[in-house]
């Protein structure tokens, strides 16, 4: 939902006037087709078909390259911004997209940790243990 108000700000601004903002756009669109996809291989348990695929090891890898992303497009954003801007709503919706691109990439970079966790194996919880019975 987050990746998705960035783009649609800044696609609802004069954006093709500012080269940075083409950045931003790409960024954000990428990831949320991406994220999206992900989303829907884990409801719809595709996962478990592909058992040749490392998933937690694809999630972190995917996680960190957007959390990396988001960085860069966080910057441009929140740099192109100007204040001074004779339209009042583009500044109101490039400002709005900075702050909605910066907590987009907290979350990718939460979601790493997480995604890192799993990956070796630290996360464990009910759902996901194996008790061994050792009589």
């Amino acid at each position: 939902v987050l990746g998705l108000l960035v783009w649609a700000l800044i696609a609802n601004t004069t954006y093709h006037l500012h080269a940075a903002y083409g950045w931003v756009m790409f960024v954000s669109i990428f990831f949320w087709i991406l994220t999206v996809l992900f989303f829907m291989t884990y409801l719809l348990q595709l996962q478990l078909r592909f058992h040749v695929v490392p998933w937690p090891l694809v999630l972190m890898i995917f996680n960190a390259v957007a959390t990396v992303l988001y960085v860069t497009a966080f910057v441009t954003c929140a740099a192109a911004v100007q204040p001074t801007s004779w339209r009042q709503w583009d500044y109101n919706r490039r400002a709005a997209a900075s702050f909605f691109a910066c907590l987009v990439m907290i979350t990718y970079a939460v979601s790493t940790f997480f995604s890192f966790r799993a990956w070796k194996g630290l996360g464990s919880n009910a759902a996901t243990s194996q008790v061994t019975d050792h009589a």
